[in-house]
Parts: structure tokens; sequence; C-alpha cells
């Protein structure tokens, strides 16, 4: 069994070489986001983020999971630094949009790296289609999330402040 979950982590991250979707995995976001969005038939924490891109001023749209912990709202880079949402929600000074069925405006605010090992571990639980990125198992101690949470953005989800 453990051999079996193996090779279909293997698979999973070859969706995603160099930590980049290849041409598969951005079909499969679509189609994602666009059934997240909508909120039907969708996972109850599977939402579609909506931020502006950074060179382009286009609105982009990727299905992510909202990670909850203590009271509070999270995104995870599964990818890391080198996600483009990432990056295009710093440009965008952390303005977004998730979508379930509605829009929510949101402020996404970065968490230090000292207070991401709990979100990650909460996050893993929660996404089993992020295990195969992140080394760390589910199950392992706080410190191994610790030794690895510089590497995975953690954005905590605020209400957007009223103009």
């Amino acid at each position: 069994m453990r051999r079996v979950v193996e090779l279909l982590y293997e698979a999973q991250r070859r969706l995603y070489p160099g930590d980049r979707p290849n041409r598969l995995a951005r079909l499969m976001n679509r189609v994602d986001a666009a059934q997240f969005a909508t909120g039907v038939l969708a996972p109850p924490r599977a939402v579609t983020l909506e931020v502006r891109g950074r060179r382009t001023g286009r609105r982009i749209a990727v299905p992510v999971v909202v990670a909850d912990l203590d009271g509070d709202r999270y995104l995870v880079s599964m990818l890391g630094e080198n996600a483009n949402w990432v990056r295009n929600v710093r440009a965008a000074g952390g303005r977004a949009v998730l979508r379930h069925g509605g829009r929510e405006h949101v402020l996404l605010r970065e968490v230090e790296v000292a207070r991401r090992a709990p979100i990650l571990r909460r996050y893993l639980h929660l996404t089993s289609g992020a295990r195969p990125h992140l080394p760390v198992d589910r199950r392992a101690p706080l410190a191994q999330f610790e030794a690895v949470a510089h590497r995975y953005p953690v954005f905590r989800v605020e209400p957007a402040p009223r103009p």
C-alpha cells in the first residue's frame, strides 16, 4: 500500500515540474477553479482565489484550499515561493477575492515564518493533494514543520477594508 501511495505522489509531483504547473495541471486547475467558484459539488474548503496578475493586470483564478486554525483562515502555497499566485498576491498588496458560490473580498496577510508550522500541519490534514509537495508527513512532530516553514508562504485571510 505504501508503494502505491508513493507512486501516486510521484505522479502528482510530475504535474508541477520545477514547482510550475505543466499543461495538464494548468487545464485541471482551470476546471477546478471554475467548479470551486460556483460552490456546486465543490469541497467546503475548496475555493477559487482571484487576484490581479502582476504583469498583465488581468484577473487570475486559481483553485486553493482554505485551512482553518484557532478561528482564523489561511491559504498555503503548496509549491512554495515560486507559485505565481503568491507573487501576484504580494504585488497586489494582499487584495484578492475568494469565490465559493459567492464573492468575498479579502486581504491576505503573510504569516511570519515562526508561526507557520501549526498552520502547515493543519493544511496537510485537510488537503491530500498538497501532501506530495511538502516533504513532511502530516502526522510528523511540529519541529519537522518548523524546519521547512520558511519554504512555504502562508497568508491569513482577513475581510477587505471597506473603501
